[in-house]
């Protein structure tokens, strides 16, 4: 149960600093949306691991040698989620790109979480 409350914790943390960084990029560098969601995923991804790593999956009892590369191959598996719901939906549906992103970011929060719970922090048998 812990476990979980604090997964949310990072995962909303790590979800603001996307959006913040995706903000930043789009409006006042005038990026590309999906080169500006890429660009949010990168520095939300040490968000997330660092938090995940220290609160969520704490007694995981795996090293960073062992969690750091199958997080981020979690990671990036979400964000390739994470891209294509926010293309679909704000590309081809034209949805606006704050809800299209917020979706897009619920829905890969899920998917990594199940990585990680079950394959990035399990430790080795």
């Amino acid at each position: 149960m812990r476990s979980g409350i604090w997964f949310i914790l990072v995962g909303a943390s790590a979800a603001l600093t996307h959006l913040c960084i995706y903000s930043v990029v789009t409006h006042w560098f005038g990026v590309m949306n999906e080169w500006a969601n890429a660009c949010g995923f990168v520095i939300a991804f040490f968000v997330s691991f660092t938090g995940h790593r220290n609160l969520s999956f704490k007694n995981s009892g795996t090293s960073i040698r062992q969690s750091l590369p199958r997080f981020l191959v979690a990671a990036i598996a979400g964000f390739f989620s994470n891209e294509l719901i926010f293309i679909f939906l704000f590309r081809f549906l034209g949805i606006n790109d704050w809800i299209a992103l917020f979706v897009a970011i619920i829905g890969a929060a899920a998917q990594t979480f199940l990585l990680s719970r079950f394959w990035a922090f399990r430790k080795k048998t």
